[in-house]
């Protein structure tokens, strides 16, 4: 389906803000409910009903539910041995958990028990730092590249967990360093809040301590919320007056910095944080080249079309990654890394993820194992792999380039666009030409387009095509 205007504009953005470490995640009950968890109601329905009370009708006092729950019974035990029961340690993340595990976010908020997220980030190949009671707050894992604040606590300490009233009610007590974490980390980053209701007293506070303090200048934060159906509802009286009541909230929320995006589906938020991961990594490039022969050029000119390559990926802001391929990474790199300089920017990652191959096995089995897994690791950072010539010497006989045919096969395996520069010839055309004869629908015809125009040498040589890869690269990465 579709995505609005307004969400497609988000979705640049927040790719754009990706780059800069500038995000952070919220996610509430609404985002374990699509890997089959149940919600706050589904876990309270049987303890409403023993206390005489329907669920539907207690609505947003769930809370309130809770402690009638505990007061009724004298005790937590079974609201504790419910949150273990209902949220499993072993359930599998969804896929909105493993994109959003993907990205390059390193502050990740929730109000959830379980442990889809963390599971996620593991799957993902992530250090994770997890925290779920104040006292963890003041230590840091060694290595840790994200860090995710469980404020009401963990299934495997569900005494601890926030959700009665009087829980909630000890929180500014009990969990202080959550609270001023929170509001640094609203203050410095923005975010997206992922199947959250904002009913949270915790929240709630936080954000009105910052509405006080920064008025107008209030960090930009947005929310993806799905548009009342009618079909949800039992008459168009109720739908109307949801309708309503969401214009309301909409309005309100934007007194705390919030900007809701509206969505038709649920299934939307997965084709939102897809276009977000797509535009994220489509200004990451893959730059997979091996040349031992530069004909019809020479080595000396080819070299500085290598070098031009590399500063005018810079120049266009893209990433690039590499293994530094015979022939092209040196150049490739040197003029990237003067371009760097130049500009004036001294943190060389965060143009540049070189990835020089280990050659020291003595098993040619195991090395070509580890490469693969190797080469696999690297293009799964980025949306779009350009190929340049393709060739090597082997026992003295030029061939053609098996690293680079491996690199296009996992990049088409992981839905990186390929742009095999097929003027460089060798394997490069070889491997436009398998572009150009795939099924239609098989690649965009932005992507089909681009590979059409490098298929051939345009006037003006070198400095020409130079051109045409860094134009074909825009197109795409704007896709």
């Amino acid at each position: 389906m579709a995505l609005s205007q307004e969400v497609l504009d988000f979705c640049i953005q927040f790719a754009t803000e990706l780059r800069e470490d500038g995000v952070g995640i919220f996610a509430g009950a609404g985002l374990s409910a699509s890997a089959g968890f149940v919600d706050w109601r589904g876990l309270l329905t049987k303890f409403a009903k023993e206390l005489g009370l329907d669920i539907d009708r207690e609505g947003e006092h769930l809370v309130r539910l809770a402690q009638y729950s505990h007061n009724h019974r004298g005790t937590r035990g079974h609201l504790d041995a419910a949150i273990i029961k209902s949220f499993p340690v072993m359930k599998a993340p969804s896929v909105n958990h493993e994109i959003l595990a993907r990205l390059p976010i390193s502050t990740y908020w929730t109000t959830n028990y379980d442990r889809l997220i963390e599971t996620a980030l593991g799957n993902a190949k992530r250090c994770v730092d997890v925290k779920h009671a104040d006292n963890q707050l003041p230590q840091s894992m060694p290595g840790r590249d994200a860090i995710l604040y469980k404020m009401h606590g963990d299934v495997g300490h569900p005494s601890e967990a926030v959700l009665t009233r009087n829980d909630y009610e000890s929180y500014p007590t009990r969990r202080p360093g959550f609270l001023n974490a929170l509001s640094g980390d609203l203050t410095g980053k923005t975010f997206l809040f992922l199947g959250f209701s904002f009913t949270d007293p915790n929240l709630d506070h936080v954000l009105s301590q910052l509405r006080l303090r920064y008025h107008d200048s209030q960090r930009q934060h947005y929310c993806l919320m799905r548009i009342p159906k009618k079909a949800d509802y039992s008459s168009s009286k109720e739908h109307a007056y949801a309708q309503a009541r969401q214009r309301h909230f909409i309005a309100d929320l934007k007194r705390f910095g919030i900007k809701v995006l509206l969505i038709k589906e649920y299934s939307d938020v997965t084709e939102v944080l897809e276009t977000i991961e797509r535009l994220y990594r489509r200004r990451a490039v893959f730059v997979s080249g091996s040349a031992a022969e530069f004909l019809p050029w020479d080595e000396a000119s080819s070299k500085v079309f290598f070098r031009n390559l590399g500063a005018k990926l810079i120049d266009h802001d893209f990433r690039i990654v590499t293994g530094l391929g015979l022939g092209v990474g040196d150049a490739l790199l040197s003029g990237a890394i003067e371009r760097i300089h130049d500009r004036g920017y001294t943190r060389l990652d965060h143009f540049i993820d070189i990835r020089p191959f280990p050659r020291d096995f003595s098993d040619a089995a195991k090395r070509q194992k580890v490469w693969h897994a190797y080469r696999e690791e690297m293009i799964s950072r980025v949306g779009i792999a350009i190929f340049l010539f393709g060739n090597k010497i082997s026992a003295g006989v030029l061939e053609t380039a098996s690293g680079m045919r491996e690199e296009f096969d996992i990049a088409l395996a992981q839905g990186v666009a390929p742009l095999p520069v097929g003027a460089t010839g060798y394997l490069s055309q070889e491997l436009a030409k398998n572009v150009l004869k795939a099924k239609p629908d098989r690649f965009t015809k932005i992507n089909l387009t681009c590979v059409k125009k490098l298929n051939s040498t345009p006037r003006g040589g070198l400095p020409a095509l130079l051109s045409t890869i860094i134009g074909s690269l825009d197109k795409m990465a704007a896709e």
